[in-house]
């Protein structure tokens, strides 16, 4: 699908998977779980019962790590009829804090993309999670000096971003999202009249997927997120 950048003033970027790897720590910390748990259930039914306890969860907590912890916490409970023992729950902590404690591993080319575009657009981060933990990687990243402004949203819905479109007065004929979730970054994004690129990457959280009509599809997708140069 071509690639269409007329009029474009200001493009927004997710953050965790799009500039940087996220979801596979999120995966091997879901394995080490379900590896805790084994005496109590099978690997897919821990994975199915965590997940159903994390969109139980979604309201009360948000995205990000502090309430996937909570959810592992709780679903241990659960799952153990209430006698998962305290070492076991105190590693299950640490799982959560061993998933802020790594380092940002940027995706291929990010930063020369941001570079080469900051030259010719205003850029910005949209991303959705903890707070403190987001700003915190955004400084480990380095790319901060990249984005003239950032922000952490509770979603990503139509009405998130029309609200924050309209607060940073960015007109939606303007704005192109660039994002790895179809769901988050780029549906919603078209369904306000604006832009959108979708760059997958190899792994996707469950709630995160969606089904999509291939002929009606109205968004360009591109195999990595260095390709963008070619376009724009």
């Amino acid at each position: 699908m071509e690639i269409d950048v007329k009029g474009i003033n200001v493009i927004g970027f997710d953050a965790d998977d799009t500039l940087w790897v996220n979801e596979t720590y999120f995966r091997e910390a879901e394995a080490a779980f379900a590896g805790m748990l084994e005496q109590y259930e099978t690997k897919n039914t821990i994975d199915q019962e965590l997940f159903k306890m994390e969109m139980r969860n979604l309201e009360l907590y948000g995205y990000g790590v502090k309430g996937f912890v909570l959810s592992m916490v709780e679903s241990a409970l659960q799952l153990s009829n209430n006698t998962v023992s305290q070492e076991t729950l105190a590693q299950i902590l640490d799982l959560g804090k061993e998933i802020i404690s790594k380092p940002v591993e940027l995706l291929n080319g990010v930063e020369t993309v941001l570079e080469e575009l900051s030259k010719k657009y205003r850029l910005i981060v949209l991303t959705k999670g903890d707070l403190l933990d987001q700003e915190r990687k955004l400084e480990r990243s380095g790319l901060s000096k990249y984005f003239h402004h950032v922000e952490v949203l509770s979603d990503k819905k139509e009405e998130n971003y029309l609200r924050l479109l309209e607060h940073l007065k960015i007109d939606v004929a303007e704005f192109l999202m660039i994002g790895n979730s179809l769901k988050s970054d780029v549906l919603p994004i078209i369904n306000i009249g604006a832009r959108a690129i979708h760059v997958p990457f190899h792994t996707t959280w469950q709630h995160e997927e969606v089904t999509v009509d291939e002929t009606v599809r109205q968004y360009p997708t591109l195999t990595a997120i260095d390709k963008l140069l070619a376009y724009v």
